[in-house]
């Protein structure tokens, strides 16, 4: 299919993205030099997303007991049907077990936005969802509560991105005092193409950064049109918990193509990456959602595409598109169900975690 018809100025602002995309190619590349020379990484924790290794189906209790095996430092539990229980009295023994492994637990949950197509009701009004969260995480010892406004979706809906974040900016004030009192930072993702890391600064800002704070998905970033160095950078201040990972990105006559891979094999420079991380998010651990696949393509030579991104920051869009021009077209891997899906999550999550260990040094064990 032919692009749709351009006029004059959104020609003239794809010219000028063609150009600076291709001039900061370089640009990104001295980025990372200077990054590289900020900080050494030292010995940051190192960790996943229970999401990475999904089809195991694993408990809290097995996913500790595998974080143990594979020698890591922390685990992101990111959602609540991960524990057989919420009563106080299992995740305080959910929370001892932590302790005596050495391993450091970061609670989540989904949606916390009650007009997000995301939002399900299944924990209650996004109010009562959120106070099950903290006291979740409270009881657990987590200093956080991953959240998550929506989705790509919430972007074609009325009033856009933006009254998704100011209803979910309400249904954090409405929590403050609970979060504050329990020590717990609602820590809300960029996620699944939702926000670009600019909003979600906007949304964190609006409710209050003393309480609210983000967990940088690096992955997520390129769903947004977002190179994840560029990510960090604006989210870094703000991140509280990680859900990290590597993508592909390469162009098409109609845009770019966007495919998640296993750590290392994808454009993300992490040794530039982690040295900024250290400086950016001292403390924050490490934590990899690691999803290989889920081939999307981004039309943005279409200006039907540009719809649901009003406010774009071409400077940030030149980014992705140097990005783009670096990649290289792949091959998704192919479907898996049962006991073939359950070992694929399984080798990209050990592959990953072996490249954290092995080429980047990350990890306290």
């Amino acid at each position: 299919m032919q692009p749709e018809h351009f006029d004059s100025s959104r020609r003239q602002f794809l010219k000028t993205m063609a150009v600076a995309g291709a001039g900061l190619a370089v640009g990104g590349s001295a980025l990372a030099q200077q990054g590289a020379a900020g900080a050494a990484p030292g010995k940051l924790k190192l960790g996943f997303d229970n999401f990475s290794i999904r089809a195991m189906n694993y408990k809290a209790p097995q996913l500790l007991d595998y974080a143990a095996a594979q020698k890591l430092d922390s685990v992101l539990i990111s959602d609540l049907d991960a524990y057989e229980s919420l009563d106080d009295a299992y995740l305080k023994n959910v929370r001892a077990k932590a302790q005596d492994l050495g391993i450091t637990i970061h609670a989540g949950t989904w949606s916390i936005c009650p007009t997000s197509k995301f939002f399900k009701n299944k924990w209650g009004t996004a109010e009562e969802h959120l106070a099950l969260g903290i006291r979740v995480a409270k009881t657990l010892g987590s200093p956080v509560l991953r959240c998550v406004l929506g989705m790509a979706d919430d972007r074609k809906t009325e009033g856009g991105i933006e009254a998704r974040i100011a209803d979910t900016v309400k249904v954090c004030r409405a929590l403050r005092t609970q979060a504050v009192d329990a020590g717990v930072k609602i820590a809300i993702e960029n996620h699944a193409g939702d926000m670009q890391a600019w909003e979600l600064v906007t949304l964190i800002e609006a409710a209050g950064k003393d309480y609210v704070g983000a967990t940088m998905d690096t992955g997520n970033a390129t769903w947004t049109l977002e190179d994840p160095m560029e990510v960090l950078e604006t989210l870094g201040p703000y991140t509280a918990s990680t859900g990290l990972r590597d993508s592909m990105v390469w162009e098409y006559v109609d845009g770019a193509w966007v495919q998640w891979v296993a750590t290392g094999d994808g454009l993300v420079d992490w040794k530039a990456f982690f040295q900024r991380f250290a400086v950016l998010c001292p403390g924050v651990p490490a934590n990899f959602e690691v999803i290989s696949g889920i081939p999307r393509n981004f039309p943005y030579l279409k200006e039907s595409f540009w719809k649901t991104f009003p406010k774009a920051r071409a400077s940030d869009f030149a980014r992705f598109v140097a990005m783009a021009k670096r990649g290289h077209q792949i091959q998704p891997p192919g479907r898996t169900s049962g006991k073939g899906e359950q070992e694929a999550q399984v080798a990209d999550l050990e592959k990953s975690m072996k490249y954290c260990k092995e080429v980047l040094g990350l990890g306290q064990k």
